[in-house]
């Protein structure tokens, strides 16, 4: 494991783990590894990517950040740790939703119906 020096990330890895423990949902032990990773290592998703493996009202979590090539034809719901200024109004475009990653915890602390894309 990496030590991360970003405060942020370090409490959201270890919010998504306490969480997963009081939810019983693996779903946000499985995203609190991925950030655990190096920066090098995280993802880094484009939207067409997101855009081929959706269909419309989907919830996607990326474990990194959301990048602008490629075309969103379909309403989804994004979470991830950032997103560049042109995927995110392309998101908004499309009519989609942008949300932080502890922002989908607390919607939805099963994790149900969440698709991760890397």
């Amino acid at each position: 494991m990496v030590e991360k020096t970003n405060p942020k990330i370090t409490e959201l890895i270890t919010s998504l783990k306490e969480k997963s423990y009081q939810e019983e949902a693996a779903i946000w032990k499985d995203v609190a590894r991925k950030l655990e990773k190096s920066t090098r290592r995280q993802a880094e998703v484009n939207l067409s990517k997101i855009n081929r493996y959706t269909q419309k009202d989907d919830v996607v979590l990326v474990p990194g950040k959301v990048l602008s090539s490629g075309v969103l034809d379909h309403k989804v719901q994004i979470a991830a740790l950032d997103f560049s200024l042109k995927a995110a109004r392309k998101i908004d475009n499309a009519g989609g939703e942008i949300l932080d990653i502890s922002q989908l915890v607390e919607k939805n602390p099963k994790g149900t119906g969440v698709k991760i894309i890397q």
